[in-house]
């Protein structure tokens, strides 16, 4: 067949595969009970999703293509899961535990929130569910009810107290 008929554009090009939220190297992937089962359901839905796929030809190898990319990062992410049974005692902060925090600075002073320290699968602001990577989080690890936070976070640090822990 001659050249001049062929489009030389008619190569595929690699579906875009949207990252995993981020987990810095040599971090162990700690995950709540929760966090495995929604990994675990994530998997289930994708797979589902690879057999349900319809359309032309192309638009199945696309999204075939895309699915299986997605089930990698997956695949990746469930074999490093390290399971982090939730504490037994609240003494101090650690990874599993929602704590209770007024805020002392910032837009609302005195405004109170929870948050949940869980794996960075899991973190959701909307759910008040942060990862054990992030600032605020490193900052409330092996803190005590009483104790001032004081956390790098946007043009000035975040100033909170301790309130609660459960």
């Amino acid at each position: 067949m001659s050249r001049g008929f062929v489009r030389e554009d008619d190569k595929e090009e690699p579906p875009f595969i949207p990252p995993r939220a981020p987990l810095p190297d040599g971090v162990a992937n700690y995950v709540t009970p929760r966090g495995l089962e929604q990994l675990r359901h994530e998997r289930q839905v994708l797979e589902q999703e690879r057999q349900a796929a319809k359309g032309s030809e192309y638009d199945r190898r696309r999204r075939h293509a895309e699915i299986d990319g997605r089930l990698a990062l997956l695949q990746e992410r469930l074999s490093t899961a390290r399971v982090v049974e939730p504490p037994t005692t609240y003494d101090e902060v650690r990874f599993g535990c929602t704590v209770t925090l007024r805020y002392l600075n910032g837009e609302g002073p005195g405004d109170e929130r929870q948050w949940t320290i869980v794996g960075v699968d899991e973190a959701s602001v909307k759910e008040q569910r942060i990862a054990f990577t992030s600032p605020l989080a490193r900052a409330l690890m092996g803190k005590r009810v009483g104790d001032e936070i004081l956390s790098p976070g946007g043009p000035r640090p975040i100033r909170a107290l301790l309130l609660h822990i459960a």
